[in-house]
C-alpha cells in the first residue's frame, strides 16, 4: 500500500479512512477463540492502573512505566533506593499505582527477558500482532511501534507495510479505549514524505478518540547518558480525561543541560565496569560504520545504542578516532572495541540486575550476543520512559477512583 498524504481530507474522512483499513485488517484474523483464552487469563485490579503493552520488547518503557507508577505513590528517592537490589525491587515493585496485565511481541528473545524480568501474573502474548483478534481491557496502552520504514538507518519506504502496525495500535484502542496511550518511535517519523507521515499518524492516533500531544525528545535532557532523539506520542481520551477532569497532558521539562543538572557521562554510567569485558560482539568494521566518527569521550555521552551488535559505539577508551577524508576515518592505538552487552545496558538505564536471553539457539557467541543488543538497542530507555510516564502516573494516583 502505498502512502497518500490526508493534507486534503476533513477530519471525518480521516476517520473512515482508518476505519476502513482497520475493518480491512481484521478481516484476515481468524482465530479468536485461542485469543479469547489468552485474554481470559488476564488479571485486573481495582485500585490499579491496569496497562496493556504493545510491542513491548525486552521491557525497557514498561519498566520506566512501573517506576514512574512507584515514584508516584512512594516518592521517587523510594524508587532509586531500591533500584540497584533486584530483590528489593521485586519485593516493593507491586506498590506502583501501574498493574502491567498484558504484553504483546513475538520476538522470542526478547519475550524470555520480559518474562524473565517482570511479573509472573503479566500474559505474555507471542503473537504477530496482525492476528490478534482481541485485547483485553486497560487504563493505559503503551509500546513502541516498529520503525523500520520510517528510520533514517533503514529504507524509507512509504510503502513498507511494516509502516502499518502502528494501524494495529489504533485498533487496540478503539476496541478498549484507555484513558491513555504512549507510543514511541524514531526521529525519522517526522520527515518521512516531507512530514506528511508523521501529520497522518497523529491524526489517525486522533480520531479514535484522543486529545495527541507529540515531542521530539533527546533522552541526554533527562538523565540518560547517550544522545537518543526519539518522538512521543501521548494521548488522553477525550471524554473518559480531558473533558470529564479538564486535564492536558504536559512533557516534562528537561531536567539535565545548561543551567540544569549535569548531563550525565559515559565516565558515569560504565567508567567503574571492567575495560576487558567477555559480551563484546567481535569482528570486521563495514566502510559504512569507519564513514564517521564512532567513538565518544569519557566526558561525553553515547553516541545512540542501535539494535545491532556490529554497529555498536566503540568503547571510550584509548585514543579517539581520526578523520583521514570524506567519510573516512581510522582508529589510532590499539584499545578500539565496541561497547559490550553490560555497557550498552547501562547507557540505556537499565538497573544491572535486568538480564537480557540470548536464547537457546545453536549459534556462535556473536550470533547469540546480537540477540541481546538487537533487545537493547530496541529499548526506550528506562530513565526516559520514567520521565514521560511521570505525569500520568500522578493523575492516576489523584483519580483513578473516579474514572
Amino acid at each position: 500500500m502505498a502512502f497518500k498524504s490526508s493534507s486534503n481530507l476533513s477530519k471525518e474522512k480521516v476517520k473512515d479512512v482508518l476505519f476502513q483499513k482497520i475493518k480491512e485488517e481484521q478481516s484476515h484474523i481468524y482465530d479468536t477463540n485461542e485469543d479469547a483464552e489468552v485474554i481470559s487469563l488476564v488479571k485486573q485490579e481495582d485500585n490499579k492502573a491496569n496497562v496493556v503493552s504493545l510491542f513491548s520488547g525486552a521491557g525497557g518503557l514498561d519498566l520506566g512505566l512501573e517506576m514512574a507508577g512507584i515514584d508516584a505513590v512512594m516518592g521517587s528517592k523510594f524508587t532509586d533506593n531500591i533500584l540497584n537490589d533486584k530483590t528489593e525491587y521485586n519485593k516493593n515493585r507491586k506498590k506502583s499505582i501501574f498493574n502491567i496485565v498484558y504484553s504483546n511481541d513475538n520476538f522470542k528473545e526478547a519475550n524470555q527477558t520480559y518474562t524473565d524480568m517482570f511479573s509472573e501474573n503479566i500474559v505474555k502474548h507471542d503473537k504477530d500482532i496482525r492476528k490478534v483478534a482481541i485485547f483485553p481491557n486497560n487504563d493505559i496502552m503503551i509500546g513502541g511501534f516498529p520503525c523500520p520504514g520510517f528510520s533514517s538507518a533503514g529504507p524509507r519506504l512509504i510503502d513498507d507495510p511494516r509502516n502499518f502496525l502502528y494501524v494495529h495500535f489504533i485498533r487496540a484502542l478503539v476496541e478498549t479505549q484507555p484513558a491513555f496511550f504512549v507510543a514511541e518511535n524514531v526521529k525519522g517519523l517526522l520527515t518521512l514524505a516531507k512530514g506528511e507521515v508523521f501529520k497522518q499518524v497523529v491524526e489517525d492516533f486522533a480520531s479514535a478518540g484522543y486529545d495527541v500531544q507529540a515531542k521530539l525528545v533527546n533522552a541526554r535532557d533527562y538523565g540518560v547518558p547517550q544522545s537518543r532523539e526519539r518522538v512521543f506520542l501521548v494521548g488522553t481520551n477525550i471524554k473518559k480525561v480531558k473533558q470529564k477532569f479538564d486535564w492536558k497532558y504536559k512533557f516534562p521539562n528537561p531536567t539535565h543541560g545548561e543551567k540544569l543538572l549535569p548531563y550525565v557521562t559515559l565516565k558515569d554510567a560504565i567508567g567503574d565496569l571492567p575495560s576487558s569485558p567477555p559480551d563484546v560482539f567481535e569482528g570486521a568494521f563495514s566502510p559504512i560504520f569507519m564513514s564517521r566518527n564512532r567513538k565518544k569521550s569519557w566526558n561525553e555521552q553515547s553516541f545512540t545504542i542501535q539494535a545491532s551488535g556490529r554497529q555498536a559505539p566503540i568503547w571510550p577508551g584509548g585514543l579517539p578516532m581520526t578523520k583521514i577524508g570524506k567519510d573516512l576515518w581510522k582508529f589510532e592505538g590499539e584499545i578500539n572495541r565496541r561497547l559490550s552487552v553490560r555497557e550498552i545496558s547501562r547507557i540505556q538505564t537499565f538497573p544491572d540486575w535486568f538480564s537480557f536471553s540470548a536464547g537457546d539457539q545453536k549459534t556462535n557467541k556473536n550470533g547469540k550476543l546480537d540477540k541481546q543488543y538487537k533487545q537493547i538497542g530496541n529499548a526506550v530507555p528506562v530513565q526516559l520512559a520514567r520521565v514521560v510516564l511521570q505525569p500520568i502516573a500522578r493523575f492516576f494516583v489523584n483519580n483513578l477512583s473516579n474514572l
